[in-house]
């Protein structure tokens, strides 16, 4: 963005020291002619005097000599003409092969020509016309070459090219820095917003930094921050709130159950032990969800056999709802995922209740456990409606509910947080509709590597 902003600074620059350099060149061009012509003018008045006398002596002896000096010295050619034209005196060019010498014989003055660039070099001819006391007598013609002008005209442009490549140079840096400084608020909103969502909650951006026109934008982000840090914070005051209001109760329930092991019989130790277990469970779901809700990250990842850990909570499902027939398929040996038991506990309870609770209770649901390359795949699949294929990117968003299945309890969350709690293990969750109708939730974790 620095060089799209540096290059809309720069052009509009570039442009004007172009042109500039253009309407200089072309001064300086003329500036040089103008010497050089003005130059020439002064050698004809010089040589008009003797001119004239040689045209009125009928000598031409009497400017000859002048006009062989002059080109020795000057190395310029001159040539005298009388009233009709007939050449009087002459050193260094034919004065036949230059117009000018009518425009003398008719009286008027010379006139420089027009800008010539210095590739279109030409001689510099100066007719004047010779007067006598009003009449006029004759013209002195002088033709010089026009390399020296073309030579002055270069150099010229030599530097002119050069400080012309300076000064754009200069304004080069001067608009990447000026970008750089407009685009200094903005950068620092970046990485300010990086930060916090690094968990940064009490970064700022200076007031001071940027043009005055953005500096409205930096005040706007501190204050939107402290907002936010102030939302967050009141969030965590209730998360520990919660905690300690929910724990309470739940160890007294598992004290009762410790006590109700004591008396119950032989046979119903099983189901005691079940509800022990689930006890259990739900302080880790607990703990999970706090923690997601804190934003804070889940425990270390450590190697699970996800299969194992799927076969168990498929045989707690069947136990709690013998009725539902739930088909499990693994692959054979140790199946280890890079994963936090408990979140992915928790997810995979997520969708298995989510597909029980939409699919017909006569239509099995299907779990398998998949190895892909880098990851493991618990699949859960059920032969419920499923959903709109327009639909299913939403199914993840929080309290969102399909319109066709309004009619079924439930709060709009469970996908939302399974996919949350997968995404806080390097995982993630994938939907698809099967061609058969029904849904399939893939929940993805990393595979488990030596020295990871």
């Amino acid at each position: 963005m620095r060089s799209r902003l540096a290059a809309v600074v720069y052009v509009p620059l570039a442009l004007v020291i172009l042109l500039l350099g253009m309407l200089y060149a072309s001064s300086v061009t003329r500036a040089h002619q103008q010497e050089v012509f003005l130059d020439r003018l002064r050698d004809t008045s010089y040589l008009v005097l003797p001119a004239r006398q040689a045209i009125l002596a009928d000598d031409p002896s009497l400017v000859a000599g002048d006009l062989e000096r002059y080109r020795q010295v000057y190395g310029i050619g001159a040539a005298v003409v009388d009233q009709a034209g007939a050449t009087v005196a002459a050193e260094g060019i034919e004065v036949q092969d230059y117009a000018e010498r009518h425009a003398a014989l008719a009286g008027r003055r010379a006139e420089m020509r027009e800008t010539f660039w210095p590739w279109d070099a030409q001689r510099t001819v100066v007719a004047e016309p010779i007067f006598d006391g009003g009449d006029l007598v004759g013209a002195l013609v002088t033709s010089s070459d026009g390399g020296k002008v073309q030579r002055a005209i270069w150099n010229s442009w030599a530097l002119l090219a050069a400080a012309g490549a300076v000064i754009a140079l200069l304004a080069l840096v001067l608009a990447d820095r000026t970008a750089g400084w407009l685009l200094r608020p903005v950068r620092a909103v970046d990485q300010a917003m990086e930060k916090m969502g690094d968990g940064r909650l009490d970064e700022r951006i200076p007031p001071s930094t940027g043009p005055p026109e953005l500096r409205q934008v930096v005040s706007r982000f501190n204050e939107m921050a402290e907002r936010v840090e102030h939302l967050m914070r009141r969030q965590q005051e209730f998360v520990a709130n919660a905690s300690h209001e929910l724990r309470n109760p739940l160890s007294a329930l598992m004290l009762r159950v410790e006590s109700l092991a004591l008396s119950v019989p032989p046979e119903g130790a099983d189901d005691v032990a079940h509800v022990r277990a689930e006890a259990e469970r739900m302080a880790q779901i607990l703990d999970a969800l706090l923690l997601l809700a804190d934003g804070s990250s889940m425990s270390a990842a450590q190697p699970v056999d996800v299969a194992d850990l799927v076969a168990r909570r498929v045989e707690g499902r069947r136990i709690l709802d013998p009725d539902r027939e739930l088909r499990l398929t693994t692959p054979g040996g140790e199946v280890l995922g890079t994963v936090d038991p408990t979140a992915l506990e928790s997810a995979f309870d997520t969708v298995v209740e989510n597909a029980i609770k939409f699919a017909p209770e006569s239509e099995p649901i299907d779990v398998s456990v998949v190895r892909a390359a880098g990851s493991i795949e618990v699949v859960v699949r059920d032969h419920g409606p499923g959903v709109p294929a327009d639909q299913l990117e939403r199914l993840t968003e929080r309290f969102w509910r399909s319109p066709g299945h309004s009619s079924v309890r439930g709060s709009g969350l469970g996908l939302a947080i399974a996919s949350e709690l997968l995404a806080e293990l390097g995982g993630g969750l994938r939907l698809e509709l099967p061609d058969d109708g029904g849904l399939r939730v893939c929940l993805q974790v990393p595979a488990w590597e030596e020295g990871t």
